[in-house]
């Protein structure tokens, strides 16, 4: 199955919170294999690693100048770097120089070299992606918490009234010393 991209709709990590629904349903499905493409990746938009279980990230030898400038952000995230077009100049020393800085992080973070369109490098991709992650994903956990908060927070909303609440709010604006807070606490016991 293969699902078009879909906006992030202005959500913060770079993951849509319908990307999330859909995985959960896939998951459900009990499909073997997942993969969530995103756009990329800078220091905020760092939720896949929460939602995969494996995060690896894609990058390209003409990206060589920019090397010693990777974002921390995938330095944090990445569990495996692919460097993909592989045959093209300069991917070699790319990938050295990725290699040097995964080893000044003092990281073990496997390199693999790819050329997709011939098929090169892919067995030894699929291979590492299958073998799973062992480690403990503590961003996962921060997701999931944070996804269980909307959940429970959703439910606790759903006999909230807005137009009514609007109407008391309008009224309440009246008094010349409205205080949000004690309105919402009053509201709330009230309800």
């Amino acid at each position: 199955m293969f699902i078009r991209s879909i906006a992030t709709r202005g959500a913060l990590g770079g993951i849509s919170v319908k990307t999330l629904e859909m995985v959960d349903l896939l998951r459900a499905a009990n499909f073997d294999l997942i993969l969530v493409e995103t756009v990329g990746v800078g220091q905020s938009e760092v939720e896949i690693a929460g939602l995969a279980d494996q995060t690896v990230v894609v990058l390209v030898p003409e990206s060589g100048d920019e090397i010693q400038n990777i974002k921390s952000g995938l330095m944090e995230i990445a569990q495996a770097f692919v460097v993909n077009k592989a045959d093209r100049e300069g991917a070699d020393t790319f990938a050295n120089n990725l290699k040097k800085l995964v080893h000044e992080q003092h990281q073990q973070i496997p390199i693999f070299k790819t050329v997709a369109d011939k098929n090169e490098g892919i067995t030894a991709l699929c291979k590492w992606l299958l073998k799973g992650n062992q480690q403990l994903n503590e961003r996962k956990t921060l997701l999931m918490a944070e996804k269980a908060f909307r959940i429970i927070q959703h439910q606790r909303m759903t006999d909230i009234d807005k137009t009514k609440l609007r109407v008391a709010v309008n009224e309440a604006l009246l008094d010349h010393d409205f205080n949000i807070y004690r309105f919402v606490e009053s509201w709330i016991k009230r309800s």
